[in-house]
């Protein structure tokens, strides 16, 4: 009986050592699933893949070079505007004004063109009274306590008053990009098939790094989950306001001139200068930054970003009419958020920071 009993035994063992193998395996498959679902990132990058396939199988010239030169236009500008516009939400505050910055840019890129500056010159210029507006918006938040609903809203009015002020509401064409070939300086600026797509990676590489790890983004994070802990703790929240304000302003009056140097003319717009802000915001927020403050992602932006650009040109190619395209548009918008309120859900469940 002995004997029996070992040989039984010893016929067992084999047969459970590889069920349970299998039981590992298929929870470590279950559980590196289950983690990628509840990164920040993970629901939006899955929706934009399928929403690909999905315009790549059901849209004729969809998956085509031509195509997605056309694509890069609509996505990489609102994946910077999204970018800088994180560093302000993670604050918990939101900037209205990037549609106004974007706008006036260009103008002020033009006036000091037309006056003599050097191309390269009358851009960081044109920059720094872009991060002007920032650091107004930023002190009257920061200093003067002005909601920055408010504050950014009035600004977005100041500047696109200020816009049809000095341009007499007439387009004008864009410096350096009036010969015949396109000039280095419009290679680089946003002329060149592929400049827009390599500023928009290198930004939102550049201020990921930042927002991970750096001191930077660990005070824009703790300013964003407690203000008054991270002014407790020595942060000088008022300047880690200010400069997250002039970061934003900045990528936007970069936007405005890469755009105006692609299309070759800038335009006192109002209207088109406010659609790209609301497309920059609706990027950060379906990327997984929260309006509520501390807790972002810039390639969570950058992919949001993407979906907006793929379902843009999809429903295009589709022939969907202009009249429903806002529709489609916002109703992918609210599916997109009701998926990452599920998974934000599943990840405070989960406890995974």
């Amino acid at each position: 009986m002995a004997v029996a009993s070992g040989s039984n035994a010893s016929a067992e063992a084999p047969s459970g050592g590889p069920a349970s193998t299998g039981r590992t395996l298929g929870q470590e498959a279950s559980s590196l699933l289950r983690r990628f679902l509840t990164l920040r990132e993970g629901s939006i990058i899955i929706v934009t893949i399928v929403t690909t396939v999905y315009f790549m199988v059901n849209a004729n010239g969809f998956a085509t070079s031509a195509n997605f030169k056309t694509l890069l236009p609509y996505f990489a500008p609102i994946a910077i505007l999204a970018a800088g516009e994180v560093f302000v939400m993670v604050n918990g505050e939101i900037d209205l004004s990037i549609g106004a910055v974007y706008l006036i840019t260009p103008f002020l890129f033009y006036k000091l063109a037309s006056n003599g500056v050097p191309l390269v010159p009358a851009v960081i210029i044109s920059l720094l009274g872009a991060a002007l507006a920032g650091f107004v918006n930023g002190f009257f938040i920061a200093v003067v306590g002005i909601s920055s609903f408010v504050a950014t809203f009035g600004m977005l009015f100041t500047l696109e008053g200020l816009t049809l002020v000095i341009s007499h509401g007439a387009p004008v064409q864009t410096p350096g990009t009036s010969s015949v070939h396109v000039t280095n300086f419009a290679q680089v600026f946003g002329g060149g098939t592929y400049s827009e797509l390599i500023w928009a990676l290198a930004i939102v590489a550049a201020l990921q790094v930042v927002l991970t790890f750096s001191r930077w983004g660990v005070y824009t994070i703790a300013v964003g989950g407690n203000r008054l802990g991270a002014a407790e703790a020595g942060v000088r929240v008022r300047l880690v306001l200010i400069r997250n304000f002039i970061l934003c302003a900045t990528c936007a009056g970069l936007v405005g001139i890469l755009e105006t140097v692609r299309t070759v003319t800038a335009t006192p717009d109002p209207s088109g200068s406010n659609e790209i802000l609301f497309q920059g915001i609706a990027a950060a927020v379906i990327g997984g930054t929260l309006l509520r403050g501390g807790s972002g992602t810039v390639v969570g932006a950058l992919i949001g970003a993407l979906f907006l650009g793929v379902l843009h040109d999809g429903l295009i190619i589709k022939g969907v009419s202009a009249d429903y395209l806002d529709l489609y548009l916002g109703l992918a918008i609210i599916l997109v958020m009701s998926i990452n309120v599920f998974v934000q859900r599943v990840r405070t469940g989960s406890g995974i920071a």
